[in-house]
C-alpha cells in the first residue's frame, strides 16, 4: 500500500470496535455478487460507550453507499445524535461518482472516530478519503497498523479482494471450482450430473450466487447442459450475470445459447490467453470457473487463476476441500465452509 501521511500510530483495537469490524463485514458479505462494479462495503456505527446503532452496507451500483445508508438507518431509529465513531470495512470515498462522497455525510454526522479496514485500492484515490477526514479534525485509525488487528484486517482484505484484484491487474478475481471423485476424475457416475454432497452443492451455489459470473468451455456446454443459474440457495432478483464460453460460438447448440441469453450477457472467448483483456472490458469483479479438465489445464498453464477449490469426495462419500491460492489473501475465506478447507498449496506472486 502506497505511504499514506493520513496514517497514525499503532493503536489497539477496543473489543466493541472488532465486533463491529466483524459485524460490517457480515453485512457486506449479504450482497457479494450484485455491487459490481463498486466493492461490497460494510459500515458500523458506534455510540460514546460502543453500542453499535445502525449496520449497512451497499447493495449495488446507483445505491447508497454504506457510511451514507448507516448514517440514514440511524436518522430513522432517532439514534443519530448519539453516533460517534464509525468502523468502516474499506476506506471512505472523497469523489463523486454516482453518488455524492462519503467523506461529506460522515463530516456531517457527530462522528469523531473513524476506523479504517482497508485503503482504497484504486491508487488514483488512494488515501484521499481518509486525509480528508483528518483535515477536518476526526480522529483516524487504520486496522494494519494496529497492534491487535490483523485478523479483522485480513478479513477486510479477504472482502476487498475481487476490487482490489480489478483495480491493480484490470481483470476480475478468477476461482476454479473444481469436483474430483476418490480416483481424481471429474467424471460423475453414469446417470448422474454430479458426485458431490447437498452441502458442496449448496456451497457452489452460494459461490454462483457471490460471484458476478462464470467462466466454462465449449466441451462442458456440450457433455452437461448447464444452467449455470443459481439454485438451492436464494438468488438476487433479477439478477444478470456474466457468461464467458472459452471456444466457437459454432460448437454450442443454439437452443443451449438461447435460454442462457434470456438471463446472463454471453461472450464467447476462443483462446484462453485472451480472457483477461475479455474480462477487463466487463463490471465483473469475482467470476467462477465451472469448467472440464481442458480449459482448467490451459488456465493452470497461463497462471490464469487466483483462487483454486478443489471439492474431493473420499471413497466412503465425504467430501474434503482444499484451496490453492495465488496470494495471501482469498474471498473464500468469508464463508463458513473456510473452516473445512485445507490450504493445499500457496504461490505468492512476486
Amino acid at each position: 500500500m502506497q505511504e499514506n501521511p493520513s496514517h497514525f500510530a499503532p493503536v489497539f483495537v477496543p473489543e466493541q470496535v472488532g465486533q463491529a469490524f466483524r459485524t460490517a463485514v457480515a453485512e457486506a458479505c449479504r450482497y457479494l455478487g450484485q455491487t459490481a462494479p463498486n466493492p461490497a462495503v460494510g459500515c458500523a456505527l458506534l455510540d460514546a460507550e460502543g453500542e453499535v446503532l445502525s449496520v449497512a452496507a451497499h447493495h449495488k451500483a446507483g445505491a447508497l453507499h454504506a457510511e451514507r445508508l448507516a448514517l440514514e438507518q440511524a436518522k430513522q431509529a432517532g439514534v443519530f445524535d448519539r453516533v460517534r465513531t464509525a468502523v468502516v470495512t474499506l476506506e471512505p470515498c472523497n469523489h463523486t461518482g454516482r453518488t455524492r462522497p462519503c467523506t461529506e455525510a460522515l463530516l456531517a454526522s457527530p462522528v469523531k472516530t473513524v476506523w479504517i479496514g482497508c485503503a482504497d485500492p484504486n491508487p488514483t484515490v488512494a488515501g484521499g478519503g481518509a486525509a480528508r477526514l483528518v483535515e477536518a479534525g476526526i480522529s483516524v485509525h487504520w486496522l494494519e497498523e494496529s497492534t491487535n488487528g490483523a485478523a479483522l484486517f485480513a478479513l477486510c482484505k479477504a472482502l476487498l479482494a475481487p476490487f482490489a484484484c480489478k483495480m491493480t491487474e484490470g481483470r476480475p478475481w478468477i476461482t476454479v471450482k473444481q469436483a474430483v471423485n476418490s480416483a481424481g476424475t471429474m467424471v460423475p457416475p453414469e446417470g448422474q450430473t454430479t458426485f458431490t454432497s447437498p452441502e458442496s452443492l449448496k456451497f457452489a451455489h452460494v459461490l454462483r450466487r457471490a460471484t458476478d459470473g462464470v467462466v466454462t468451455g465449449t466441451g462442458t456446454v456440450m457433455a452437461d447442459n448447464p444452467a449455470f443459474t443459481v439454485r438451492h440457495v436464494p438468488d438476487y432478483a433479477d439478477r444478470r450475470r456474466l457468461l464467458v464460453v472459452c471456444g466457437q460460438k459454432a460448437h454450442t447448440p443454439e437452443d443451449w445459447l438461447a435460454e442462457r441469453q434470456k438471463q446472463f450477457d454471453v461472450l464467447f472467448c476462443r483462446s484462453c490467453a485472451d480472457l483477461p483483456a475479455l474480462l477487463a472490458k466487463t463490471d465483473a469483479l469475482w467470476v467462477l470457473v465451472e469448467a472440464g479438465p481442458t480449459l482448467l489445464a490451459a488456465l493452470k498453464e497461463l497462471n490464469l487463476w487466483d483462487d483454486w477449490l478443489t471439492i474431493r469426495q473420499n471413497a466412503a462419500g465425504v467430501d474434503h476441500y482444499t484451496v490453492s491460492t495465488r496470494h495471501d489473501v482469498t474471498p473464500l475465506a468469508l464463508f463458513p465452509e473456510w473452516a473445512r478447507c485445507t490450504q493445499e498449496q500457496a504461490c505468492f506472486p512476486e
